[in-house]
C-alpha cells in the first residue's frame, strides 16, 4: 500500500481521491497464467470516462484498464495486487465502487464548455 503524498512529493501515478462515483458488476473472472483478467458491467453514465490503457479506482485500488467498450471495461490483477488486497477473493456478480479518473472528468467538462 502506497502512502498518500505530501505536497511537493513527485507524482508518479494514478489520482485517487477517494470519491465513490458509482458502482460496477463483476461480470466475468478468468485466469490467465499468474494474473486474473477481470470484467465489470459499469453505469452507463460513467463509461465515457474510462479508456483503454486509462487508470480507474476501483474498490479503492489503482488499476489500469484493459480494454472497454459501450457497456463493459476490463482490468487485469497481478499477483501483487491480489496478495495485498481484498481483490483475490471477488467472486461474479460482486458489486464494486468505482471512482473514475478525475483528469477524465475535467477533460469531459471542458470539452462541454468548448460546444
Amino acid at each position: 500500500m502506497e502512502r498518500s503524498l505530501k505536497v511537493g512529493d513527485e507524482l508518479g501515478g494514478h489520482i485517487v481521491t477517494g470519491h465513490v462515483d458509482g458502482v460496477a458488476t463483476v461480470i466475468e473472472i478468468e485466469k490467465f497464467g499468474d494474473s486474473t483478467k477481470v470484467c465489470f458491467l459499469g453505469p452507463h453514465e460513467l463509461i465515457k470516462f474510462i479508456a483503454k490503457k486509462g487508470s480507474i479506482a476501483l474498490n479503492g485500488t489503482s488499476l489500469t484498464v484493459n480494454n472497454t467498450n459501450e457497456a463493459q471495461f476490463e482490468v487485469n490483477l497481478i499477483p501483487h495486487t491480489k496478495q495485498t488486497t481484498t481483490w483475490d477473493h471477488i467472486q461474479c456478480d460482486d458489486i464494486i465502487n468505482i471512482e473514475i479518473d478525475p483528469i477524465a472528468r475535467y477533460v469531459a467538462k471542458l470539452n462541454e464548455l468548448r460546444a
